[in-house]
């Protein structure tokens, strides 16, 4: 279903990681809450630490009202990409698979390594 509001990736959201230039991301919405952070009860540090990620965690643990959603909502200026999110889970899951292709060699070292040393011990006594 094609969407009206501006789609954003989580890259440009957590660029925007200042007092003078804040955005946070909950529930696959972006919000611009810049004019908003003096007034935030629970100070502005709180709000600055959700910056870079999914907030939305943060957002329900912190138990906020109705209302708080309701003014949350005057402040939302589009919505999370989600496409990109999934090709970045798959480009880390492809690294990581590439990585353990590369690296096989250290933990079979360290066991044909560990069975030489153990059979010489045993082969002494």
């Amino acid at each position: 279903m094609p969407t009206l509001s501006k789609l954003y990736t989580m890259q440009e959201a957590s660029e925007h990681n200042t007092k003078d230039d804040c955005w946070v991301v909950i529930d696959g919405k972006v919000y611009d809450v810049t004019s908003y952070l003096d007034e935030h009860p629970g100070g502005d540090d709180v709000v600055l630490v959700a910056t870079g990620k999914d907030a939305t965690d943060d957002f329900e643990d912190a138990g906020h009202s109705k209302s708080a959603k309701e003014l949350m909502e005057t402040f939302c200026i589009g919505e999370l990409d989600t496409s990109s999110l999934a090709i970045r889970q798959t480009d880390y899951a492809q690294k990581l698979k590439d990585l353990t292709k590369q690296y096989w060699v250290v933990p079979v070292a360290v066991v044909s390594v560990s069975v030489v040393v153990g059979f010489f011990y045993l082969r002494k006594k």
